[in-house]
C-alpha cells in the first residue's frame, strides 16, 4: 500500500457505498464535495491546496473524479486510491484570474461532460471553501441542473468510525498527551506565551518514538491571565505572570484524525474560586462520561452535565461537546451531532466526540475536556492525562 494512502481501497469503497446510499435517499444524482475533510475521507486526498477551488465529483454510476489545479494533480495521484485517469485539472490561468475565468467554469464542464448537467446536483453550500462566487458561477454554467444543498451529507457518513479510524485517533491521543505535557513543562513565570506555543507544536508534531504528528486543524488555543474567560484566543509575546490562570486547548492529529484535549493550569497556587470551579467541571465531566452508552441521546448526556453543575449554582449555555474526527483548517469538528438540548441523535458504537465542559466567567475560565469513543460498555476516553488543575 502507498504509504501516503492510510487505508486500503476497500475502506474507501465502503465509504463511497454509504455516501451513494445517502445520495439516493436525498434524491441526488451527483454530489460535488468541496470540504477538504470530506474529500480526504472519500479519496485520501491530502495536500495544502484548499486555498484554491477544488472538489471531488461523486456520482451514482461513475467512479469518483478529483478536480483541481494542475500543479496539485500529482498530489491527487499519489495520495488517493483513485486511478490517474480520474484526476482532472484546470490550467493555472483559472487561478485568481484577472480575466473572466473561474475554476467552477471548468468544474461545470466536467459535470456536463459526465452527463449530469441537467440532473440533480448536490453541493456543500456551507463548506468553508465553497464560496458565494463559486456557487453563483457553477449554477450560471449549469442552468438546467437541479442544484440543492447537501452540505452535511458526507459528514453524517463520517459519524461512525471504523476500527482503523479509531486506531489513528488513538495515535492522535498519544500526540495530544505529548503536546499537553510540553505545555505543563514549559509554562512558567517569565516565559513568553510564544515559547509555550512552540513547545506544544514540537510535542504535537515531533510526537512519540514510534510516530510523528500532522498539523492540527486548529492552532493551540492558550488564553491566560485576565483573558481565560475568552476561550478562543491563541498566544502573544506576553510573559506569564505569577497567579496567572492558563487554558490550553490543543489536538493531536494523525492522518488528519484528531484527538482534542483541554486542560487548565495556574502559575502558582490557584485562587480558591478557580479550584472550586475546576472541581465542579471535573465532577460534571465524569458524570456526563458515565452517562454515555449506545442508545442514549446527545441531549440526555448533556442533561446529566447540566443537572450536575446546577447543584453548585452554575449554568453553561454553550454546547457540551461535538462529533470529531477528520479535520482541516479551520476546524476539527464534524458539524453533525452536538451534545446540547434539542439534539436527539441516538449515540451508537464507534461515534467519537470532544466533550469540552468549559465554564467561563468575566475574570477567569476553566476548561477540562476529553475526546471519547462510544463503546458497548460506555465511553472510552482516548487520552490519558490528569484532569486536575496543574500548578506550575
Amino acid at each position: 500500500m502507498n504509504e501516503l494512502v492510510p487505508f486500503p481501497t476497500s475502506e474507501y469503497e465502503r465509504r463511497l457505498d454509504r455516501t451513494r446510499e445517502r445520495m439516493r435517499e436525498a434524491g441526488v444524482d451527483a454530489l460535488l464535495v468541496t470540504d477538504p475533510a470530506n474529500m480526504n475521507y472519500l479519496t485520501g486526498y491530502k495536500s495544502w491546496s484548499f486555498y484554491v477551488h477544488q472538489g471531488v465529483l461523486v456520482t451514482l454510476d461513475h467512479d469518483p473524479v478529483w478536480i483541481g489545479r494542475e500543479m496539485d494533480a500529482k498530489s491527487a495521484e499519489v495520495t488517493t486510491w483513485m486511478d490517474d485517469e480520474n484526476v482532472l485539472y484546470y490550467t493555472d490561468d483559472y487561478v485568481q484570474s484577472p480575466h473572466d475565468k473561474h475554476p467552477m467554469d471548468y468544474v461545470a464542464s466536467v459535470i456536463d461532460e459526465y452527463g449530469y448537467g441537467d440532473r440533480s446536483l448536490g453541493v456543500e453550500m456551507d463548506a468553508y471553501y465553497y464560496t458565494a462566487r463559486s456557487h453563483a458561477r457553477l449554477t450560471d454554467q449549469l442552468p438546467e441542473a437541479d442544484v440543492q444543498d447537501e452540505t452535511l451529507l458526507v459528514n453524517w457518513v463520517r459519524l461512525k468510525k471504523s476500527d482503523a479510524e479509531i486506531e489513528y485517533m488513538r495515535q492522535a491521543a498519544r500526540l495530544a498527551e505529548t503536546g499537553m505535557q510540553a505545555a505543563v513543562d514549559t509554562i512558567r513565570e517569565g516565559v513568553p506565551e510564544s515559547d509555550a506555543a512552540a513547545a506544544i507544536y514540537d510535542g504535537l508534531i515531533g510526537g512519540t518514538e514510534e510516530f510523528g504528528g500532522d498539523y492540527p486543524a486548529i492552532v493551540p488555543l492558550m488564553p491566560s491571565g485576565d483573558y481565560t474567560g475568552t476561550p478562543h484566543l491563541s498566544w502573544s509575546d506576553r510573559e506569564f505572570e505569577q497567579g496567572d490562570p492558563v487554558i490550553v486547548e490543543l489536538a493531536g492529529c494523525k492522518h488528519r484524525y484528531h484527538c482534542p484535549m483541554a486542560r487548565t493550569l495556574t502559575v502558582g497556587e490557584p485562587a480558591p474560586e478557580m479550584q472550586e470551579t475546576a472541581d465542579v467541571v471535573m465532577e460534571g465531566l465524569q458524570a456526563a462520561l458515565d452517562a454515555v452508552e449506545p442508545g442514549v441521546t446527545a441531549e440526555e448526556v448533556e442533561g446529566v452535565w447540566r443537572e450536575t453543575i446546577a447543584k453548585h449554582g452554575i449554568e453553561k449555555e454553550s454546547r457540551l461537546g461535538y462529533a470529531t474526527g477528520v479535520g482541516y483548517p479551520p476546524d476539527w469538528g464534524e458539524h453533525t451531532v452536538s451534545l446540547r438540548p434539542g439534539d436527539e441523535t441516538v449515540l451508537e458504537e464507534n461515534m467519537t466526540f470532544h466533550m469540552i465542559p468549559g465554564i467561563w466567567f468575566d475574570d477567569f475560565g476553566v476548561e477540562i475536556s476529553e475526546t471519547f469513543r462510544v463503546t458497548k460498555n460506555g465511553a472510552e476516553t482516548l487520552a490519558d492525562f490528569d484532569r486536575d488543575l496543574f500548578v506550575v
